[in-house]
């Protein structure tokens, strides 16, 4: 069964932890110096925050699966929706796991992964231009509604929009 996922930058990962264990009720299922991710049944999500490259608010949507089949299913949803427009990773290391995915961006700009956790990573991600940097995930190209980057690519931190590198 699939497990709708959220990751949020945050300013101050303590005050955010506290804050989303009371709303949850729960404490987080993994948590690094700069991440946290709670595993919620009720409703089934994967809810991340971290302090990574991102200035606060929504990082990204993303769905995770459980199978490889259920991975295969959401890539044919995601081409579908996308135009085949999907950035395909399928040895990511992110959020402290290895896994693999894709990537679309929706017509407002907003990234989406599918994904599949292969096991724990020790690091928070392998495919950042920088340690700070966030995730990489793709960006919207511009006009046309259906286009992506699709080289690998960081959503920008605020210093860095508008510049040609979205990762430096």
């Amino acid at each position: 069964m699939k497990r709708f996922h959220v990751h949020i930058a945050v300013d101050h990962l303590d005050h955010s932890i506290a804050f989303y264990t009371q709303l949850f009720g729960q404490v987080p299922a993994k948590q690094q110096a700069d991440y946290a991710k709670w595993m919620l049944d009720d409703p089934r999500i994967n809810f991340a925050i971290s302090t990574r490259g991102h200035v606060p608010g929504l990082n990204h949507f993303g769905m995770q699966a459980d199978t490889a089949e259920e991975l295969a299913q959401l890539k044919i949803l995601a081409d579908a929706a996308s135009g085949a427009q999907t950035l395909d990773q399928e040895a990511a290391t992110c959020c402290y796991a290895n896994s693999k995915k894709h990537w679309i961006v929706d017509p407002q700009g907003l990234p989406w992964e599918h994904f599949l956790t292969m096991s724990d990573a020790h690091v928070f991600g392998e495919d950042t231009a920088t340690q700070d940097g966030a995730c990489c995930i793709p960006l919207h190209k511009g006009s046309d509604e259906n286009a992506v980057d699709t080289a690998v690519c960081c959503v920008p931190r605020a210093a860095n929009v508008g510049k040609e590198s979205c990762c430096n």
